[in-house]
């Protein structure tokens, strides 16, 4: 297994508790996100959320399995009941076909190797599974600000944004099909009053959440 201690990693291990308080300073960010990604949850199935973080997107969907690197993260993410397994995207620990679903929240700007992550999605996702990202989008502009103020900020020093064509490209090189996509936070977190609504498409709200589906082999 790859080293658990890439600088990226290790951030998020110091700094877990800082890491979750933005979602606290942040909750009309947080909930318009929350409602987004509740649109391409399914009812049934088993579901996994890789960088699963704190915890702050299984809970609301009922998931009980989550991939967390981050030591500190890890840990305030079983202190919210998840079941959490110290892995990477890049290598899960799951047989082939035997996932229904995987969530990925905010993760795949701080993957080391997103195309072999994706492909190990699609591994362990049975046939007709889906896959659910949501991530800033680079081009918005919240994406754009975020990439101005890498150097500053703790963080996203180490992450790599993606625009939405080039996320689905990724995905549909490796096996993925029939994208849907939605978006929110037309408004900047810190300026927010109440929830953002949820819109289909992309290109105006800066969080988008795309969904794919597994092509049978």
């Amino acid at each position: 297994m790859k080293k658990l201690s890439l600088p990226g990693i290790t951030v998020f291990d110091r700094f877990a508790r800082e890491y979750d308080h933005w979602f606290v300073e942040n909750s009309f960010a947080y909930l318009s996100e929350v409602e987004a990604i509740r649109r391409f949850i399914p009812d049934t199935g088993l579901g996994v959320e890789i960088g699963a973080g704190t915890g702050r997107f299984s809970t609301p969907f009922g998931i009980k399995i989550g991939i967390e690197p981050a030591e500190g993260m890890a840990r305030l993410a079983q202190s919210r009941g998840l079941f959490i397994i110290r892995a990477l995207a890049e290598e899960l620990p799951f047989a082939d076909g035997t996932i229904d679903y995987v969530l990925m929240v905010t993760v795949i700007c701080f993957l080391t190797d997103l195309p072999t992550a994706m492909k190990e999605i699609r591994r362990v996702l049975k046939p007709g599974g889906r896959l659910i990202i949501g991530f800033i989008d680079r081009e918005s502009r919240l994406g754009r600000n975020y990439e101005s103020m890498k150097e500053s900020n703790r963080f996203y020093k180490w992450a790599t944004f993606y625009s939405v064509s080039q996320v689905m490209d990724v995905l549909t090189a490796v096996g993925f099909s029939d994208f849907q996509v939605c978006q929110t936070l037309f408004t900047n977190p810190g300026d927010m009053v109440r929830c953002d609504p949820v819109s289909e498409g992309h290109g105006e709200g800066s969080f988008v959440v795309l969904m794919g589906t597994r092509q049978p082999a």
